[in-house]
């Protein structure tokens, strides 16, 4: 074979080859997760025409500048797989976060389960900014006992739906989770039992089911009816959070300011863009999350100057890296939120993370 001949057969390999690795990127998935800077939602603004934020029934103010809370684009989780040349980009971006799926998610999980998750945990969240901004305005705040969770096949499924408030047991008030299980510490596996529930917290009438007790898969001399109980609060007036598309429960502390800001006078942010993050506890305890590195970069390319970042994140703040133009002020409880951002607007400087 002449030198010519070689070079063609060695070209000809090296284009298949590439080829194959081309065609490899785009269609071979990979147990990775990729984690990158996700959009900003302002918690004082609107999305998809209508408010993210809507409260009615009482007095609320202006407010102007934004109150943005930031979200992760996340691929390579349950029904969304990620692909070769994807991961190979994303280990070449500093701003993008690649890890081994099984750091997030086993491999049997549900794509369906985790997404029912994340919305619950989103739901979650918001009754839990509502209860920490009343909370924190001094506002009353009605506490209500909800269906969790309704096991498929259980003896509460078809009868029962998540978010139905549970107003009385067998004719006995429910006032706290506690008092289902008490009550339900007198009824033997088998017998019936008659509830009062308000489907959708409010939203319609109450009604009377009747549920014929299972046996506990845990304990089969104790009645059981298929449900997990929780907790959720309400203002006593409405306010609703329309956003969809997000899930999880690291909108609370952006969602608690953003109520606060709509419910006193003057501007929160003084017209500036606020951004952050962070869980929040009905009694406003901020708590920490993940993703901080891609959410102060999705801050900061959307024009935020402060981002609030949980005091807890403190180490991920440091180890990521805060993006030119944004300062962090740490925080842990909403009432340091709020003191954060009055600091900033009125140019004093604002408690960051530091080494």
């Amino acid at each position: 074979m002449t030198l010519a001949s070689r070079r063609r057969a060695w070209l000809g390999a090296a284009t298949v080859l590439g080829a194959a690795m081309l065609v490899a990127g785009v269609v071979v998935p990979v147990p990775f997760v990729e984690l990158s800077p996700g959009p900003t939602y302002n918690t004082l603004g609107e999305a998809d025409g209508k408010p993210i934020i809507a409260i009615e029934d009482t007095p609320t103010y202006p407010t102007s500048g934004n109150l943005d809370l930031t979200t992760v684009n996340e691929r390579g989780g349950p029904g969304h797989p990620v692909y070769l040349g994807r991961v190979i980009v994303g280990w070449a971006d500093p701003s993008v976060r690649v890890v081994p799926r099984e750091a997030f998610y086993p491999d049997d999980v549900d794509p369906g389960a985790v997404a029912a998750q994340n919305t619950q945990l989103f739901s979650d969240s918001e009754s839990d900014a509502v209860a920490a901004a009343l909370r924190y305005l001094k506002r009353p705040v009605i506490t209500l006992t909800i269906v969790s969770q309704v096991m498929g096949g259980g003896p509460s499924d078809g009868t029962l739906e998540p978010g139905d408030v549970l107003v009385s047991i067998d004719g006995v008030r429910v006032t706290e989770p506690q008092s289902v299980t008490e009550q339900m510490a007198k009824v033997e596996p088998g017998e019936k039992v008659t509830l009062v529930v308000r489907p959708d917290q409010g939203a319609e009438p109450e009604k009377t089911v009747v549920v014929t007790t299972g046996k506990a898969p845990d304990d089969p001399n104790r009645a059981f009816l298929g449900i997990g109980v929780g907790t959720t609060y309400k203002a006593p007036f409405p306010i609703s959070v329309q956003l969809g598309g997000v899930g999880g429960p690291s909108a609370g502390t952006m969602l608690s300011l953003g109520i606060v800001d709509k419910l006193t006078p003057g501007e929160l942010n003084g017209g500036k863009f606020v951004a952050g993050t962070g869980t929040i506890t009905p009694d406003g305890q901020v708590g920490p999350i993940g993703g901080i590195a891609q959410k102060m970069v999705g801050a900061r390319r959307a024009g935020a100057t402060l981002f609030l970042a949980p005091a807890s994140n403190c180490d991920d703040v440091l180890a990521g890296g805060v993006p030119n133009g944004l300062t962090v002020a740490k925080v842990a409880t909403l009432a340091e939120a709020v003191t954060a951002i009055e600091g900033y607007v009125a140019g004093r400087p604002v408690t960051g993370c530091s080494s």
